[in-house]
């Protein structure tokens, strides 16, 4: 599990950003913290693999802990959310490696996608020996695999398969399940998993879990806001 750390003064946003973290398959809180010298006892007594941080703390900019991260060395990823859009908190936040910003307010899509990407990113980064083109995923994961997605379809994944189930998909209101799918398009789970998973690897589908009684998790599966904006591309090609 992804050890999320919250660093946020307001005792609200930091209860919803927690109960965001929840709902995101692979992720976990750690715990959370209302000011800098907080966040840093936490860093120093338990593992964080991912901090989400506010600019505006009391009497504290949150961006000073993310330069003082960088300058330790210390081995933890940041995601920026805050209110904060001037132009030298982003700058700051991207010259010191944060891995997103989030402007608030913002909804659960953006935020899972913002998790989701960043857990593509962590999963790959745990491998020995990476390759020049899942690199180059990682650093160009926005555009990089849409044209992937497009041209160069991996082993087991046919086009008139795949240009199929993204037709099926557009026509799909809100979260759905596989059994949903199968049955729209016709195609059987098993397959149809193998086409979920590379939507899901390329930011096209954001994916939820949960468990039913009896234990077992349920993937649910809708677009992102992103997801949208290439099926609708290439189904404009394809007509």
């Amino acid at each position: 599990m992804i050890q999320v750390l919250i660093i946020e003064d307001d005792p609200m946003v930091a209860k919803f950003n927690g109960m965001y973290v929840d709902k995101v398959s692979g992720f976990e809180l750690a715990g959370t913290a209302d000011r800098v010298e907080a966040g840093w006892e936490i860093l120093k007594n338990k593992k964080v693999d991912l901090i989400l941080l506010d600019v505006y703390l009391a009497n504290k900019n949150g961006l000073d802990l993310l330069v003082d991260v960088r300058k330790s060395n210390h081995s933890v990823d940041v995601i920026v959310v805050s209110s904060a859009n001037d132009q030298g908190s982003i700058q700051t936040a991207l010259r010191y490696g944060a891995v997103d910003y989030l402007i608030k307010p913002f909804d659960f899509e953006r935020f899972q996608e913002a998790l989701m990407r960043y857990k593509f990113r962590y999963i790959h980064l745990q491998k020995e020996g990476i390759q020049q083109k899942e690199l180059d995923e990682l650093f160009h994961q926005r555009n990089g695999n849409k044209e992937r997605t497009e041209e160069n379809l991996p082993k087991g994944i046919t086009k008139e398969t795949y240009i199929r189930v993204l037709r099926e998909l557009h026509g799909l209101e809100g979260w759905f399940s596989t059994a949903a799918l199968a049955e729209v398009t016709g195609i059987s789970r098993v397959s149809l998993r193998k086409y979920l998973r590379f939507l899901e690897d390329c930011n096209i589908l954001l994916n939820d879990v949960s468990y039913e009684g009896s234990g077992r998790p349920l993937h649910r599966y809708k677009l992102s806001q992103e997801g949208h904006d290439y099926v609708l591309s290439i189904l404009q090609k394809t007509r």
